[in-house]
């Protein structure tokens, strides 16, 4: 089967592929919407499917406060699923902040299906791939914010990122007591 057979179905319709566009980085955002604009303007959306900019999400934990972010996961990069021809190629590269696509000698190489699941995977498991950036160490001095135990001081023996938990030694009635505290319940002391 040539190459220009995989790209069309059993009626000898052209079939839309994934692509990743080379971009300047920053500029995600500023080309996915160039792209919508152009494809709405030329009435391509037959063609022009999806345009995707890859994020992952994140858990920061600030001061004893929890905060979801997100980032560009590929920066420089945008997915797009499109059935390519001389005029939506062209609609594409003439977007400001497009380098081109990847591919060889100037030819766009479609991703493969595994790939694009893969990149498109933690919009579907979002909790389980949530990153968090434990402002705790083994050995901190943290004070308890909340909780039955608020205003104790104690010694962090253990940091679970993924519970986003601490296992925190209180002294309580002259004895340390192992006490487990989520990361919003507790804050740094500083030294």
């Amino acid at each position: 089967m040539s190459a220009k057979n995989k790209d069309v179905d059993v009626q000898g319709a052209p079939v839309a592929r994934w692509y990743a566009l080379r971009i300047y980085s920053g500029h995600e955002r500023k080309v996915k919407e160039g792209i919508e604009a152009d494809v709405v303007r030329c009435g391509l959306g037959d063609k022009i499917l999806q345009i995707y900019v890859p994020y992952e999400r994140f858990v920061e934990v600030k001061n004893g406060k929890k905060r979801s972010l997100t980032k560009n996961a590929f920066p420089g990069y945008v997915l797009i699923e499109a059935v390519l021809d001389k005029q939506t190629r062209n609609l594409i590269l003439d977007i400001p902040s497009v380098i081109g696509f990847l591919g060889v000698d100037d030819v766009p190489t479609p991703l493969r299906p595994d790939e694009v699941e893969k990149i498109l995977e933690p919009e579907r498991d979002i909790e389980h791939r949530s990153v968090v950036d434990s402002p705790f160490r083994v050995g901190d001095s943290v004070k308890v914010i909340d909780g039955p135990f608020s205003s104790l001081t104690g010694v962090v023996h253990e940091v679970c990122i993924e519970r986003m938990k601490v296992k925190v030694m209180i002294s309580f009635f002259g004895r340390g007591t192992p006490t487990e505290l989520d990361f919003s319940q507790v804050k740094s002391v500083s030294q």
